[in-house]
């Protein structure tokens, strides 16, 4: 029994970018099953919406469907992060060396840089840390971020510019921290 050619024509176009909306959704939630419930009901979402895309960006039009599907669960109050039983990146996440390099003193650097990178852009003010995912992680352009998020390419740019600038801030003072031997 074959799919119906828009059912498969969807299928298509939502698997090339699971990835991206997952990302989106774990840094948006904070939380790994939050994420795969977001884009579960994303995914659902866009299937009954999809006869009425008219083309264009998919990647833009998904993932803005995921970013408020994100929003509409961070409302019902299930924002916390630090709520029971919830799993998170930083808990148990490793990060792959290179293959040929298996020092441990390097791959616990590697793990705590990239744990103090994952902490500094979690705690970035929410508008400034979805742009920062947007482009840094998934490399939408400003005009697709626009698209995503509804707001005019200039606010993109601030927005960048803003959450660049306030990470790099909070990277300093978490290597000072680091240094100085305070958590």
């Amino acid at each position: 029994m074959s799919l119906p050619a828009t059912t498969s024509k969807f299928e298509s176009a939502v698997l090339e970018h699971m990835d991206a909306a997952y990302n989106l959704a774990r840094w948006l939630t904070r939380n790994d099953q939050d994420a795969q419930d977001v884009v579960q009901e994303a995914c659902m979402k866009a299937l009954r919406a999809f006869d009425s895309f008219r083309g264009g960006d998919f990647r833009a039009w998904f993932l803005a469907i995921v970013r408020n599907t994100s929003f509409t669960l961070l409302r019902r109050g299930k924002d916390s992060p630090e709520g029971a039983g919830r799993q998170s990146l930083e808990a148990g996440a490793e990060v792959a060396a290179e293959p040929d390099v298996y020092d441990p003193q390097a791959i616990a650097i590697r793990s705590a840089d990239a744990l103090c990178v994952r902490r500094a852009i979690d705690a970035l003010p929410e508008a400034l840390r979805e742009t920062i995912v947007l482009r840094e992680m998934e490399g939408l352009s400003y005009k697709e971020i626009g698209k995503i998020v509804q707001v005019p390419i200039g606010t993109v740019m601030s927005r960048l510019a803003r959450g660049r600038a306030h990470l790099q801030k909070l990277l300093v003072e978490m290597d000072s921290s680091r240094q100085e031997g305070t958590p």
